[in-house]
């Protein structure tokens, strides 16, 4: 098939006639696979673009960033709509790294299927299996295309048994392939490689009879499987619409081998898209919620239905301002257009801290929509509609960030979002300037609303700004992005766990606050026994004073001075916590005393106390469950071990699926700063973990001596 002229798409040939005639389709695969490739050579072969990847006017497709060209890497999601056969083809082109699952995550939502792509040279590895658990949860019905067929290294064959090992089930095979490569000899070039449809294949083939059998198996049509062991032919329109269901019921996965640099299976590919992949509406829509967190009804894909769309990625242009990526589920977007804005994170977040610091807060505001179009890549065609089942562009809506829902502003609804990951690496940052500092926190607002896996904390304790992200990959996009996007630069600290103290016995102290300076001086004197509580009690005052030594107007003041030098430390400079504190004797003056001459004196009576006293530092402990395959269980519960770790046990991680476990522990904090780091690399992206706030327990002895002493005042 001659390839298409080169030309710039237009509003009339991307704005599909009904959501029947579209497809979202979602690349999905680990890095190098071959995805951005891919999508290149798809948009080529229909003339969309031309071979330096520009459309007619020098516009490059891919949405590329600095770092991008640069490491050789997708970081973020980009969309291109191809035509073929009448059909629009959303093709959804997704970063593979895992530091950027966040992008692949909001991919899958946008889509209503997924290409899984592998490269024919490299095979299924464990991060390959990683990323195909991503589609498994979120459901997404998908195809396996095998890549780089080209390469000097590449066995289709071996990479397809070894994703039918991977992906297929023990009782039966649902990863088979439709397409097979074969030798061809082609007109005037010699023999070369083309592929043989098993499904429309005349001859009799093993393979061709597995696949037919496989998606008899998902039919509905009970008698069809005893019609074809008795030998009747069965309709390859029938077949196909079997395997059209097999496919949008995630109940079978097929396999095409596709060539980018040589066009071979790029038709097929297409054709499959067209005739076997879901239409949007048969793809199940989130729930609708009201904004005040009441159900509403279920979302239909109907372009005649109240408007409901996603915000599936939001970017930041220099001269058109913020721009999102919708998913529109229901309903017509037009220009001009008012529409309800509304983001509801906390409300669907499992607990409060998943949704503290992502910059996104509960909001509820109309908007009007400004320029509409379609995506193509970095650039955007302008569009007089999105119908439902479509991905949109909409300009200048100032407050929407990723995971909002749009809906009519006489019905507004929210829909459920997407889990969001959960970032587990911090890096500490300090404005490097003054001007820095005075707009570090309004561009860490537009990166977080772009980019919901990137969450900022502003530690109360230790005064440090932390950004939680994924990974060092995504650590240094965001902090490119503050140079510059927003001008801002920052420099990177060590991470500060917050400590604590505590007493280790009962100890008495005496505070004597006595100062003459000619008027009125200052007196006041207080006698404490303290004792230390259980972890977790928090802290108790107790009055045992008898016979007026302390008057009753300043039993307040006392406690009020203990509770502030508890807050600034009483050894080393850290919080004092799970404390008795027990006022037994005083005196006072009947001039010179004061609220505050007997907040300093319990303060005073505290810190001698502590001298006297064996006190303990405290550090925070995490609970962890980390998820890695079976052969490396011992290195990671090893590894665990080193960081000064208590193992709680292990489980299987899925009953379903063998062959990973789940590790339980109790870590101090100070041993995960950079576990996210050093668990990709030891287990080359297989291990994931969570982790979870348990308690305070006190630090070794040794390391104890090394924590250095804070200034805590008196």
């Amino acid at each position: 098939m001659a390839e298409k002229s080169s030309r710039k798409a237009t509003d009339q040939d991307l704005a599909a006639t009904g959501p029947d005639r579209i497809r979202n389709i979602v690349l999905v695969g680990p890095t190098q696979s071959g995805k951005t490739s891919l999508v290149e050579a798809l948009l080529t072969r229909v003339g969309a673009i031309n071979r330096s990847g520009s459309v007619a006017d020098g516009t490059t497709v891919t949405d590329t960033e600095g770092y991008e060209t640069a490491h050789g890497r997708s970081i973020t999601l980009a969309v291109a709509p191809i035509v073929h056969e009448g059909v629009k083809i959303n093709l959804i082109d997704t970063p593979g790294y895992a530091d950027f699952v966040g992008e692949l995550r909001a991919g899958l939502r946008a889509a209503d299927c997924a290409l899984f792509v592998v490269a024919a040279n490299d095979g299924i590895d464990d991060a390959t299996r990683q990323v195909w658990r991503e589609c498994a949860a979120a459901g997404t019905p998908r195809a396996v295309v095998i890549t780089k067929l080209d390469h000097a290294r590449a066995d289709a064959p071996r990479v397809l048994a070894q994703a039918q090992a991977a992906f297929g089930e023990p009782t039966r095979n649902k990863v088979l392939p439709v397409y097979v490569t074969q030798d061809i000899t082609q007109d005037g070039a010699g023999p070369g490689t083309g592929l043989l449809g098993l499904i429309t294949a005349t001859t009799d083939d093993p393979r061709r009879a597995e696949l037919i059998e496989a998606i008899i198996e998902e039919s509905e049509d009970e008698s069809l499987m005893d019609r074809y062991l008795a030998g009747e032919t069965i309709d390859e329109k029938g077949l196909i619409t079997d395997l059209e269901k097999a496919i949008a019921g995630a109940a079978f996965y097929p396999v095409i081998p596709v060539c980018a640099a040589t066009g071979v299976g790029l038709g097929e590919l297409l054709d499959l898209c067209v005739r076997a992949f879901p239409a949007p509406p048969e793809h199940v829509p989130p729930a609708a919620f009201t904004p005040q967190g009441r159900e509403a009804a279920a979302i239909q894909c109907d372009p005649s239905g109240p408007p409901v769309a996603e915000v599936v990625k939001t970017a930041s242009d220099p001269y058109l301002g913020r721009i999102s990526v919708v998913r529109v589920f229901s309903g017509t977007l037009t220009p001009d257009t008012a529409v309800h804005v509304s983001g509801h994170f906390s409300s669907f977040a499992p607990t409060e801290a998943a949704s503290a610091g992502s910059g996104h807060e509960d909001h509820d505001e109309d908007e009007r929509i400004g320029g509409l179009g379609y995506p193509f890549g970095a650039a955007q065609i302008p569009a007089h509609r999105v119908v439902a089942g479509d991905i949109g562009v909409i300009g200048r809506l100032s407050r929407a960030a990723t995971g909002d829902t749009l809906s009519g502003v006489d019905h507004p609804v929210v829909l459920r979002p997407w889990t969001m990951p959960e970032p587990l690496l911090p890096v500490a940052i300090e404005a490097s300037t003054r001007s820095d500092e005075d707009k570090l926190s309004a561009s860490l607002a537009r990166l977080t609303a772009e980019d919901p896996s990137l969450r900022v904390a502003q530690s109360a304790e230790t005064g440090q700004l932390v950004l939680w992200v994924m990974g060092e990959a995504h650590a240094e996009v965001a902090l490119e992005r503050l140079r510059s996007r927003f001008g801002v630069s920052v420099e990177q600290r060590d991470v500060v766990v917050p400590l604590r103290e505590s007493f280790a016995g009962p100890a008495t102290g005496h505070g004597r606050h006595v100062k003459q300076s000619g008027g009125h001086g200052q007196y006041a004197v207080c006698d404490i026994e303290v004792e230390p509580l259980a972890e977790g009690s928090g802290f108790e005052f107790v009055d045992k004073v008898v016979g007026g030594s302390v008057p009753r107007s300043y039993i307040p003041s006392v406690e009020k001075g203990v509770r502030q030098q508890m807050e600034r430390g009483c050894r080393l400079g850290y919080p004092v916590v799970d404390l008795r504190v027990t006022l037994v004797d005083g005196k006072a003056h009947s001039v010179d005393s004061s609220d505050m001459a007997f907040q300093t004196a319990a303060a005073l009576a505290l810190r001698e106390a502590a001298e006297s006293a064996s006190v303990d530092v405290l550090e925070p402990y995490d609970e962890v469950d980390v998820v890695v395959p079976d052969e490396l269980l011992g290195a990671v519960m090893s590894d665990l071990s080193a960081r000064r770790g208590r193992l709680l046990g292990t489980d299987q991680a899925d009953p379903d699926s063998p062959g990973r476990t789940v590790v339980r522990a109790h870590v101090p904090q100070q041993e995960l700063v950079r576990y996210a780091i050093d668990l990709r690399a030891a287990t080359h992206g297989a291990g994931t973990f969570t982790r979870a706030f348990a308690h305070y327990e006190p630090m070794p002895e040794e390391l104890a001596r090394q924590v250095p002493t804070r200034s805590f005042g008196g």
